[in-house]
């Protein structure tokens, strides 16, 4: 992440005490960013750190952040500024560190106006309190995590559970409501505070029920009991066979390619029979789905290709005598290539380990080669169908309407997002393409999130939207002193 210019940050503890004047009875200010209504007395902070009293006043401590094209796209309250407006194509104003309203009874915190190819547009930005909020995470890995359903614990508490595998990755769904605010005062806490530290790109250890302990970040290699993951599987051990057999022929006679989901075995293969090889009468174990192709070799583990196994010679069922022949070359090899044996049939059909031939060991290292890095990717999801929505117009289901027919735009500290069908507007951020530390939290337990909604002035009026309220961006940068960041590379800037 790279710093424009940044504005001065929240003051600290001892600047607080000192821009409160002096009088018999400090004043005390209530906090109504959220539900806590933090009695918060002079030169302190409430119990989320976000906001002070400063001179009597409740103030976010944080400074707003704007996104800007490049580091030197703009000088923020700098001395040769002289407040010329600011193309809105270059500067994006955003939630982060704006503030709420939550429950929202009152506008938003910045209504924010500025004019794009000559249409005039506003952009509602207000950092959103969400309870009905979660984490979905994907974690490149063959290796078995646990069980479909099985409890997901940091700290000893449930937060989550594991969903779906997605083809060479698992998938975990964290927090949520229940675990937020359903389960026990702890349970809340530690929820809340896992899903804080993995939004804002930090490194959280999970464990699951009956299963291993995993390490994730976001944009990180997962690392599962101990063992750092580097490869996302090339495919099943069938797409496999379907990749690489012409770079197996005339160098193996038969190939055994171990997954945990589909074990592929080369001359049985549509694969193997389109390029004519000979069956190799090496059976396998487990349920066949389709020639070539078999279920349930082994049981889910950390071993060869996400199964339990550490020989790979385990998995043969039985040889046929009527197929196979002594010399017999025979190829095991994992969907990732980390895991490869080569074996050559003895006189009486025994698999005897032998040294691999230099194309065996070249097409081995392919199947490496074309394996993707393994990663942790984290997706915040949350629901924004409440009040959230009154602070942008005074008929929430006409900005709802909006959203759901493309004419609003949501995004989440500028980055994109996606916006799920259906009712209310329930939407999906991938953090990395956020800002760093773009999330906070709030003692209920919930996160907060930033959230804008940009869409043209007109319709903004239609929907019954707080003009009264709206200010020129060139006018909010030159009273709020904003820092300026860029977003992380590859990052579409949110105005074209």
């Amino acid at each position: 992440m790279t710093t424009a210019h940044a504005g001065p940050p929240g003051p600290d503890q001892a600047a607080l005490s000192a821009a409160v004047e002096p009088g018999p009875e400090p004043t005390i200010v209530t906090c109504d960013a959220c539900p806590v209504l933090c009695r918060i007395r002079a030169g302190k902070t409430g119990a989320c750190d976000r906001y002070g009293n400063t001179g009597g006043r409740l103030t976010r401590l944080d400074p707003l952040t704007v996104l800007t094209r490049s580091p030197e796209a703009v000088r923020f309250a700098g001395a040769d500024w002289t407040g010329n407006p600011i193309a809105a194509r270059d500067v994006f104003v955003t939630a982060i560190g704006a503030g709420t309203t939550y429950p929202d009874y009152k506008p938003a915190p910045f209504i924010v106006g500025s004019e794009v190819d000559g249409v005039d547009m506003v952009t509602v930005v207000s950092e959103g309190v969400f309870s009905y909020c979660g984490l979905k995470v994907k974690i490149d890995t063959d290796r078995f995590l646990g069980q479909e359903c099985a409890a997901v614990r940091a700290h000893g508490e449930a937060i989550g559970h594991i969903t779906t595998a997605e083809y060479g990755s698992q998938m975990l769904s964290l927090g949520g409501v229940h675990h937020l605010t359903g389960g026990s005062k702890r349970e809340g806490v530690v929820t809340c505070e896992t899903l804080l530290a993995l939004a804002n790109g930090g490194a959280v250890e999970l464990t699951v029920d009956g299963g291993a302990t995993v390490l994730v970040q976001s944009g990180a290699a997962p690392v599962v009991d101990g063992v750092p993951e580097h490869r996302m599987r090339v495919g099943c051990g069938s797409a496999t066979i379907g990749i690489f057999a012409n770079q197996w022929l005339g160098h193996a006679d038969e190939v055994i390619v171990v997954d945990d989901h589909i074990t592929g075995v080369l001359s049985e293969h549509q694969a193997g029979k389109f390029l004519g090889l000979r069956p190799a009468g090496i059976r396998v174990r487990g349920r066949r789905s389709t020639p070539g192709r078999y279920f349930q070799v082994a049981n889910p583990g950390q071993g060869w290709g996400g199964t339990d196994i550490a020989e790979p010679l385990s998995i043969i069922e039985k040889i046929d005598p009527k197929l196979a022949w002594p010399g017999l070359r025979l190829l095991m090899v994992s969907t990732t290539g980390e895991h490869a044996a080569w074996f050559v049939l003895d006189d009486a059909l025994r698999p005897q380990p032998a040294g691999m031939p230099p194309a065996i060991a070249a097409a081995v290292a392919r199947i490496g080669e074309n394996c993707e890095p393994a990663l942790c990717t984290v997706l915040f999801m949350a629901g924004a169908g409440g009040s959230l929505r009154a602070g942008a117009t005074e008929n929430p289901v006409l900005l709802t309407r909006s959203v759901q027919s493309g004419r609003a735009r949501v995004t989440s500290g500028g980055a994109p997002v996606y916006v799920w069908p259906g009712g209310g507007i329930t939407y999906m951020a991938d953090v990395a393409t956020m800002p760093a530390d773009a999330f906070g939290s709030v003692p209920t337990p919930a996160l907060v999130a930033p959230i804008e909604f940009t869409l043209p002035l007109a319709d903004y009026a239609a929907l019954g939207g707080h003009m009264e309220r709206v200010r020129p961006v060139a006018e909010l940068l030159a009273d709020a002193r904003p820092r300026g960041v860029v977003l992380p590379p590859g990052v579409s800037f949110p105005v074209l």
